[in-house]
């Protein structure tokens, strides 16, 4: 059984990048031998931040990964939405008092870039694992 159960939500926008991050992030809790226990599907980076709330209210689920990938068009668009994707999810995890690992890529970043930092599915389970048990020993 596994330690802890962790909930997902990943973005759909750029899914050839963020499938692969999912991906990696399902390889990482099996062999941390966490279980992905809920996972929610979002249009985009900016939705993440409603289903990161829906997780952290259900007392089956000890943390939450984001999984996304912002890349840069012809406006600002992607500043604004990692900016404010990332201050609301930053905040929620204050609220609830679980931890929430940031998984979103960019800004600033282009399609191959993206690409390249697709392992950051894997590192984002194993921030929420690390803060896990380090916020269970105090």
């Amino acid at each position: 059984m596994a330690k802890y159960k962790i909930g997902m939500v990943a973005a759909e926008f750029n899914y050839d990048v963020t499938m692969m991050m999912v991906e990696r992030a399902k390889a990482e809790a099996d062999f941390l031998d966490v279980e992905i226990s809920k996972t929610i599907m979002v249009p985009g980076v900016f939705e993440i931040p409603l289903a990161v709330q829906t997780l952290l209210e259900k007392t089956d689920v000890d943390g939450v990964i984001t999984i996304g990938a912002v890349i840069t068009g012809e406006t600002d668009h992607d500043q604004i939405v990692i900016s404010q994707a990332s201050r609301q999810i930053a905040d929620l995890s204050l609220k609830y008092n679980k931890p929430v690992a940031f998984g979103i890529t960019g800004p600033n970043m282009t399609q191959l870039q993206a690409v390249d930092r697709i392992e950051k599915g894997r590192d984002v389970v194993d921030a929420v694992v690390k803060m896990l048990k380090r916020i269970a020993k105090i």
